[in-house]
C-alpha cells in the first residue's frame, strides 16, 4: 500500500512521478531566456533552438554568449540575438528590457532562469541582498517590462525557474536584506524563491484574460554551476561530492520545454510545477496578504508600477 505523505511533503513523492513530454515544435516562436551561458539556461537554449525557436539571450558575459550563439547557429541553424545585462544592476535589467520591448513587437515565451546561490551575505550596488535581487527582483522587473510584448503574442507563456528550496522559509517582509538575522545561504535562496512565487501568482491574476500564462517550475535536483562563486571548500564539495547525487540537466530541460510547448497546459496559469507535475507550494508562499505586501515591495525596489 502506497503511503501518502502530508500535503506539505508531497513534493518528495512528486519528484518520483513519471514525467510528461511533448513533441510540439516551436517554429516561429520568439523566446527570451535569461542566464543562457551555462547550466539549465544553456541547455534550454539548445533545446529551443533544436525545436525551431528564434532566441533572445540575455547574458552577462559577451565572450561566452557569442560562443553559444555560434554553436546554436552551427548545430541547429538557429537565429539568436544577444543582449547584455548584469542582474546585479537593476538599471541594466531595465535597459535591456525596454530595448527588447522596442525591438520586438511580440514575445511568445519568456524563461526567467538567471540565478545565484551565496553562502555569505552580499549586497548589490542597488543595496539589495544579491540572491533576492538576481533571483526575484530582476525576473519581476523584466517580466513586467515585457508584459505588453507577451500580450501581443497571446497565447504566450512565462516560465519562472523556482525551487523546492522555497520550503526552507527565510522570507521576512521586514528583513529582506538579512540585516537583523544571521545569513543562512539556503534560507536566503528560499526567501527569494518564495517572493518569486508570491509575485508570479499575483501577476498571473493581473494578466488573466489577456492570453499570458505565468507558471513556476522546480526543475529537479540537477547538475549545474550554481553556487560555484562561493569559497573553495564549497566548490570542492559541490564538484566532487554533491554532483554525484544530482541528475543530468536534461531532466530539467525536458520539463521546461513541456511547460513552454505542450498544448494541454496552454490555459493553465499561476501554477507551481514540480518538473511536469502540478504541486501546491508552501502555504506561506500563497498567502494573499503577504503576497500583496511583497508585490508592493517589489514594485518599490524595482521602481516600476502598474
Amino acid at each position: 500500500m502506497r503511503i501518502r505523505l502530508p500535503e506539505e511533503l508531497q513534493y518528495i513523492q512528486n519528484s518520483l512521478l513519471p514525467q510528461k513530454t511533448t513533441s510540439i515544435r516551436l517554429d516561429g516562436k520568439i523566446s527570451v531566456i535569461t542566464g543562457a551561458t551555462s547550466g539549465i539556461g544553456l541547455a534550454v537554449a539548445k533545446k529551443f533552438a533544436e525545436k525551431g525557436a528564434e532566441l533572445i539571450l540575455i547574458c552577462r558575459n559577451q565572450i561566452k554568449a557569442e560562443a553559444i550563439q555560434k554553436t546554436l547557429r552551427n548545430d541547429f541553424g538557429a537565429r539568436s540575438m544577444i543582449y547584455l545585462a548584469d542582474f546585479n544592476h537593476l538599471d541594466q535589467v531595465r535597459e535591456v528590457g525596454y530595448t527588447i520591448n522596442k525591438e520586438y513587437s511580440k514575445i511568445d515565451i519568456l524563461v526567467n532562469n538567471a540565478g545565484v546561490f551565496n553562502k555569505r551575505r552580499i549586497l548589490t550596488p542597488d543595496g539589495n541582498e544579491q540572491v533576492f535581487q538576481i533571483v526575484h527582483l530582476a525576473s519581476f522587473l523584466l517580466t513586467k517590462i515585457l508584459s505588453e510584448n507577451l500580450i501581443q503574442a497571446a497565447p504566450s507563456r512565462v516560465i519562472m525557474l523556482n525551487s523546492e528550496a522555497h520550503r526552507f522559509g527565510g522570507l521576512k517582509i521586514d528583513d529582506i536584506n538579512w540585516k537583523k538575522r544571521p545569513y543562512i545561504g539556503l534560507r536566503a535562496y528560499g526567501a527569494a524563491k518564495t517572493a518569486q512565487i508570491m509575485t508570479s501568482i499575483t501577476m498571473s491574476r493581473k494578466l488573466a484574460g489577456k492570453g499570458v500564462s505565468i507558471n513556476l517550475i522546480h526543475p529537479g535536483a540537477v547538475r549545474t554551476n550554481i553556487g560555484m562563486n562561493n569559497n573553495f571548500l564549497y566548490r570542492l564539495y559541490s564538484k566532487y561530492i554533491l554532483r554525484w547525487f544530482l541528475k543530468d540537466v536534461s531532466v530539467a530541460t525536458n520539463a521546461i520545454y513541456y511547460l513552454a510547448a505542450a498544448p494541454e497546459i496552454a490555459n493553465i496559469t499561476g501554477t507551481y510545477f514540480n518538473l511536469t507535475n502540478q504541486e501546491k507550494p508552501a502555504s506561506y508562499a500563497i498567502n494573499q496578504y503577504c503576497s500583496k505586501e511583497m508585490w508592493d515591495i517589489s514594485e518599490r525596489l524595482t521602481q516600476i508600477n502598474g
